[in-house]
């Protein structure tokens, strides 16, 4: 058994707190071979107010802290570790848990690959729309029906209102006016 040394834990050096805390995971794991006690009632044992022991576990725990003891002093493990010691059920539940994590690492894995292919997909179709808009903003066709109606759909702050329907309206009128001016020009002729 150590010696606590309160003084130096009250003072609050991360250092100190942390040997501690060290030590007293040791010690509990000794005491209980490193696995937790899953009948352990943290509410139940609050209301009893530890009085009332549990004597065929009292006897348990001594039991097996001196066959952990014995064990590690045998085997020269200064730390008071038994790390040879884990029970049927710990297995399964390490193996049910090491499992899960492979299949939730497999599946971050593959979400991360569809996300890098959807930035690219979406940088890719963002370039071409850019080079669309480099193009209609040229001065040879800045003022073509077309051009116009494509900056139309570009620039259109409302993704409620459909700007497709407002380009083949600006298109139609020009086409329309176009017509008419060459059948005026015609006239004239």
């Amino acid at each position: 058994m150590q010696h606590i040394e309160v003084n130096r834990l009250v003072k609050g050096r991360p250092l100190d707190n942390l040997e501690f805390l060290q030590w007293l995971k040791r010690y509990c794991d000794s005491v209980n071979g490193g696995i937790m006690n899953e009948n352990y009632d943290p509410v139940e044992r609050r209301l009893k107010g530890g009085k009332e022991r549990n004597l065929k576990g009292s006897l348990k725990s001594s039991k097996s802290l001196q066959a952990n003891n014995l064990h590690n002093l045998a085997s020269g493990d200064a730390a008071g570790i038994n790390k040879n010691t884990v029970s049927k059920q710990g297995k399964t539940g390490v193996a049910a848990a090491s499992s899960e994590v492979r299949a939730l690492s497999k599946e971050i894995t593959d979400l991360k690959l569809s996300v890098d292919l959807l930035e690219k997909e979406r940088d890719f179709y963002f370039a071409k729309l850019r080079d669309i808009e480099i193009l209609c903003q040229s001065t040879k066709v800045e003022n073509h029906p077309m051009a116009v109606a494509i900056k139309k759909i570009l620039y259109a702050a409302d993704a409620k209102e459909s700007a497709l329907d407002e380009a083949q309206e600006f298109i139609s009128q020009s086409v329309d006016n176009g017509e008419t001016e060459e059948a005026n020009e015609e006239e004239t002729d």
